[in-house]
């Protein structure tokens, strides 16, 4: 079930790492993704960003369903939204894909997690700290198919309008199907100044957040929350400098309501701390919200 604010009831369901960026390699796709023109809905080049994961629960029939987004960050790290983590749920993530129906597709795995952190001072009411950390169960080798993103240099921002791509599984339009195959849009960045004036989201937005998209055409939707906001840096390195995290009731696609994310520049010596500090155990929400009520690409 959603939460309720003023404007909207649905949630959108670091400095890079030296080991990550040189040991590991991130953010170069060995299949580039096309973004030479403006996409909404649109199916992807398959494996372009294969940093993409779904994360998914389980059904009381054992089967899996995919709920969230997320990104592989390291070999072992996948950064998603707080807001997507329950308590009651069972989850796996699954890395590697292009489309969700298709079984046993080539370069694609399911790890289970080893244990999922959720931000100390996530606050489900006023959608503040909304991101959590799991860690894999197993290691991920880098490949084709699967490979991690950069991380963002710790308190960058983005000026305003620049070009940005969300990736998700979400709804095709507001209240349309879910996507089998994996979406982007390109969304220009909408500086904090812009966002937070009255007629757009106001107070409900802050600095640690990311504000892309708002014209009214294209948009995150339900399904796309805890996935990724892709900025090309000067060097043609991908970085996720946002979690997707909530839209409006108004419509996914809704004019001065642009998607709204978690800025992942903000939070880089949290993702620093947890990601290297073994004491963490399983630690989840428990506010009883639904994760299953997140947000798609829409150009309708």
């Amino acid at each position: 079930m959603s939460f309720f604010l003023q404007f909207y009831t649905f949630h959108w369901c670091c400095t890079c790492f030296l080991h990550i960026r040189v040991a590991y390699g991130c953010g170069r796709p060995t299949f580039p993704p096309s973004v030479n023109r403006v996409v909404g809905g649109d199916d992807v080049r398959p494996h372009s960003w294969p940093w993409q994961v779904s994360l998914q629960y389980r059904g009381s029939s054992g089967s899996y369903h995919h709920t969230c987004g997320g990104t592989l960050i390291s070999n072992t790290w996948v950064l998603t939204a707080a807001h997507c983590i329950s308590s009651s749920n069972t989850y796996r993530v699954y890395l590697g894909k292009h489309n969700l129906q298709a079984s046993n597709e080539a370069g694609s795995m399911a790890i289970a997690p080893a244990k999922i952190v959720v931000h100390e001072n996530w606050d489900s009411a006023r959608i503040r700290n909304d991101i959590a950390l799991i860690k894999l169960q197993t290691p991920v080798a880098a490949s084709n198919t699967i490979m991690p993103s950069c991380l963002p240099q710790s308190g960058a921002v983005l000026g305003h309008n620049t070009p940005c791509y969300v990736t998700g599984w979400g709804r095709l339009w507001t209240g349309g199907p879910i996507a089998d195959i994996l979406q982007q849009a390109r969304l220009p960045v909408v500086s904090y100044s812009v966002c937070s004036q009255p007629d757009w989201w106001g107070t409900l937005v802050t600095n640690s957040m990311v504000c892309a998209g708002g014209d009214g055409q294209l948009a995150s939707c339900n399904g796309d929350s805890g996935g990724p906001l892709n900025c090309q840096n000067s060097q043609g390195i991908w970085e996720v400098h946002g979690i997707v995290s909530f839209g409006s009731s108004l419509g996914c696609n809704y004019p001065k309501k642009p998607s709204v994310f978690t800025r992942v520049s903000a939070y880089s010596s949290w993702i620093s701390n947890v990601s290297s500090d073994t004491r963490h155990t399983h630690s989840v929400a428990t506010s009883g919200h639904d994760s299953n009520i997140c947000f798609s690409l829409s150009n309708r």
